[in-house]
């Protein structure tokens, strides 16, 4: 009834349209009112963790594993004794053998992470940083915001390029509750610069027995590039917190991990019930945790994506572009850099080879974001460039599909 109504209202505003055309509108209407929002599409813009596209596309075990556990599950059933569990208890020993940690628990996303460690272990008191570290994240989220709503008390050391240990003892007092080191993941600060290493941060904490938190951001289980690991955070902090959903390549998840007595009042404070995450959640990140202690990492899609080679990609493209080409799809291979994306080692590109179409490129990354699946490509050198880095294995038809479709559909 809404549908005709709407269509009545249009044609009252402008020129009735014929019995068969109405009936066709009105079709199309509920069509577009009974299509999903949130739809997968196949993301060819080279960038590995694209916040806007959800950032980690999950392994097929995750999937699999999110699948069955939206039935019924044991989420907070104990099957041995038949008493009620604890759903924290579901990630805690993947978690603690995966980073070698006393304790381990998982809220809905990082910023929970960092607020819950504030609040729970330093309201009404002073927390340390150095004001180089006074980051903002997507969505304008900034860390003076999130230490005001803890309830502590932020005290600034240091200057924005250069951050002394010596700033960080003489900014020590009896109210002092922590240091929290918070990693600049998503930009850098060259030339002029002096900072403070986590190990010297650690020791200063140490000597004047405060806690030193870790707001490690991306969560790099292992070295690349320049992006610090979880092993090097959990060797001098109490407490540590990262994304499930970065280069970890598991879902939306704030990681806690540390010192079990921090740890444990995190766990039990009011607010982490707020903020604790869902049964898909759990089910997802558990795969994806059991699939790094057992050695198959390179199953998930984000791993493989970062250490595809160049050669690689060359050759997965090349094949691309002579289908292409057999379809009447004029196109050439460029040279070009993908990015890890989402706040993550931001000027380390990775080599890759991209596939430039022929024609209007703005008019052909339009069609290409309208079709069925929706294809996000990127403009680059003014040409609507393909990176296959990022398009997941058992896509490649369907990519060339909607390529063939979208530059087809704009020669019309």
């Amino acid at each position: 009834m809404d549908a005709i109504r709407e269509q009545v209202g249009t044609e009252r505003d402008g020129e009735a349209a014929a019995e068969t055309e109405r009936f066709v509108l009105v079709e199309a209407r509920l069509r577009s009112a009974a299509t999903p929002r949130l739809r997968r599409v196949i993301n060819a813009s080279g960038v590995i963790l694209h916040t806007n596209l959800g950032r980690a596309p999950l392994s097929k075990a995750a999937v699999d594993a999110l699948a069955q556990a939206a039935f019924y599950s044991n989420l907070e059933l104990d099957l041995a004794s038949g008493k009620r569990g604890e759903r924290a208890d579901l990630v805690r020993g993947a978690l603690t053998s995966l980073f070698g940690t006393e304790a381990a628990f998982a809220v809905n996303n990082n910023a929970a992470a960092v607020l819950l460690a504030l609040t729970a272990l330093c309201k009404g008191r002073e927390v340390i940083v150095s004001r180089g570290q006074l980051v903002e994240i997507g969505g304008s989220f900034r860390m003076p915001d999130v230490m005001r709503l803890s309830g502590a008390r932020m005290v600034e050391v240091g200057t924005t390029n250069r951050t002394r240990a010596a700033d960080f003892e003489a900014a020590i007092t009896p109210r002092t509750a922590a240091i929290l080191r918070v990693h600049t993941s998503n930009y850098r600060v060259t030339g002029f610069t002096e900072s403070v290493s986590l190990e010297e941060m650690g020791k200063v904490a140490r000597a004047a027995g405060v806690l030193l938190i870790d707001d490690l951001g991306s969560g790099a289980s292992e070295a690349i590039g320049d992006e610090p690991t979880v092993a090097e955070s959990v060797a001098q902090c109490d407490v540590v917190t990262f994304s499930g959903d970065k280069l970890l390549g598991g879902p939306q998840a704030g990681i806690v991990i540390g010192r079990e007595e921090p740890v444990r009042r995190m766990a039990r404070h009011p607010l982490a019930r707020a903020l604790r995450i869902d049964k898909l959640t759990l089910a997802a990140l558990e795969a994806t945790l059991l699939q790094r202690l057992s050695g198959h990492a390179a199953d998930i899609p984000v791993e493989r994506m970062l250490r595809a080679t160049v050669d690689h990609v060359r050759r997965r493209v090349a094949m691309w572009s002579i289908k292409l080409d057999e379809r009447g799809v004029p196109n050439r291979l460029v040279d070009g850099e993908s990015a890890v994306g989402g706040g993550s080692l931001p000027g380390h590109g990775l080599p890759t080879v991209l596939l430039a179409l022929a024609g209007p490129a703005s008019r052909i990354a339009a069609a290409l974001r309208e079709g069925s699946p929706p294809v996000i490509a990127r403009v680059e050198g003014g040409e609507c460039c393909i990176d296959p880095r990022t398009i997941l294995k058992g896509e490649d038809e369907d990519l060339l599909d909607a390529v063939e479709a979208a530059v087809k559909s704009i020669r019309r």
